[in-house]
C-alpha cells in the first residue's frame, strides 16, 4: 500500500482545517452575497462616480471635464433647494416616525385583545406598494375631489377646499404626512421586536423597588433598546433620504420645485432632461450625507458597551 506523500498530506491537512473553520464556512457562505453586490452595487456606484466628471448626456458619450458638473450646481438654486427640501423632508419625517412608531409599538406590547390581529393590522402600509400608496394619497390630496377636505369641511372646521398639492408649504407637509403613514409601520414592529427581547424581571425588579410607568421607560425601556433605535433609525432615515417614488408620483417635484428632492431631481436633470453627467453629480452629493447616518448608527451601537461588561 503507498505511503501518500509529504506534499499530499499537508494539502489534506489543509483542507480538513478549513472544512473545519466557521470562518473559512462563513466567508464561503458570504462570496456568492459579496459578488452580487460587487455587480449590482459597486459597479453602479463607480459607474455613477464617473459619470459625475463627465458631461455624458443620453445617446451621446462625453468627456472628462473634471468638477464642472459641482462647480455648477455649487451656484445652483434648485439644487440646494432640493437639498433643503431633503433635510427637511428626512429630518420631519424621521422624528415623527420614531415618535409615532415607538408609541405604537409600546401599545402593541401590552396585554390587548386580538394583539396579533392589530399587529398584522400595523403591517399593511408598509406592505402595500409604494405607488399604489402614492396614488391614493394622490386622490385624497385631490384639489377638486379630496376626501380630507370633505371631512373637515363636514365637521365644519374649514370652509373652502385645501390645496394640498398646489401650495409649496402645504405640498412640504403633505408628503411628509404621506411618507410617515408608510413608515411608521417598519419603525413600531423593529421596535417592538426589541421591546419583547427586554426580560420582565427587570421590570418586576424595578417596580418592587418603587419606579412609576415613566422611570421604568426611562431607566429599563429606553435603554436596552437604545441598539435596536438606532439601526432602526439609521434604516429610516437612508428610506426617507433616497425616497423617490412617493414623490415622483404625488408632485414630481412641485410646485415650483416646493417638493424636489435630490433623488427626483437628479432623475429630472440626469434621465428626462438627458443629462447624465449632471444627474449622476448630483446622485453622488448624496453620499455624504447617507455616510452620516451610517456614523451616527456606529456610533449609536457603541451604547452596548456596557451591556456587555465594557468590551468591544
Amino acid at each position: 500500500m503507498a505511503v501518500p506523500s509529504v506534499a499530499v498530506q499537508t494539502r489534506l491537512s489543509i483542507r480538513s482545517r478549513l472544512a473545519e473553520s466557521r470562518n473559512a464556512l462563513g466567508f464561503g457562505f458570504m462570496l456568492p452575497a459579496a459578488a452580487l453586490l460587487l455587480v449590482f452595487l459597486t459597479y453602479p456606484l463607480g459607474l455613477g462616480v464617473w459619470l459625475g466628471f463627465t458631461d455624458t448626456r443620453i445617446g451621446r458619450p462625453g468627456i472628462f471635464i473634471g468638477v464642472e458638473n459641482y462647480e455648477y450646481l455649487w451656484s445652483d438654486s434648485v439644487f440646494w433647494l432640493s437639498v433643503f427640501n431633503t433635510l427637511l423632508y428626512t429630518v420631519s419625517a424621521s422624528i415623527l416616525k420614531f415618535v409615532l412608531g415607538l408609541w405604537l409599538a409600546l401599545i402593541l406590547n401590552e396585554k390587548l385583545p386580538f394583539k396579533s390581529f392589530f399587529r398584522a393590522v400595523v403591517l399593511l402600509p408598509w406592505v402595500v406598494p409604494t405607488v399604489l400608496s402614492a396614488i391614493a394619497f394622490w386622490w385624497i390630496y385631490d384639489s377638486q375631489f379630496s376626501i380630507l377636505s370633505w371631512a373637515l369641511q363636514q365637521m365644519g372646521l374649514i370652509d373652502h377646499r385645501i390645496n394640498f398639492l398646489g401650495d409649496p408649504t402645504n405640498a412640504r407637509a403633505s408628503v411628509i404626512a404621506a411618507n410617515v403613514w408608510r413608515g411608521i409601520p417598519f419603525v413600531a414592529i423593529t421596535l417592538l421586536a426589541g421591546l419583547q427581547t427586554i426580560p420582565q424581571s427587570l421590570y418586576e425588579a424595578a417596580t418592587l423597588d418603587g419606579a412609576s410607568r415613566w422611570q421604568l421607560f426611562r431607566y429599563v425601556t429606553l435603554p436596552l433598546l437604545t441598539p435596536i433605535i438606532a439601526i432602526t433609525m439609521t434604516f429610516s432615515v437612508l428610506f426617507t433620504f433616497t425616497d423617490f417614488q412617493l414623490i415622483y408620483v404625488l408632485t414630481r417635484g412641485g410646485p415650483v420645485n416646493a417638493t424636489h428632492l435630490m433623488a427626483t431631481l437628479s432623475f429630472q436633470r440626469g434621465i428626462a432632461g438627458g443629462q447624465l453627467g449632471e444627474g449622476a453629480a448630483i446622485a453622488v452629493a448624496m453620499i455624504p450625507f447617507l455616510l452620516a447616518a451610517i456614523l451616527f448608527s456606529y456610533f449609536g451601537l457603541q451604547r452596548r458597551r456596557w451591556q456587555q461588561g465594557g468590551g468591544d
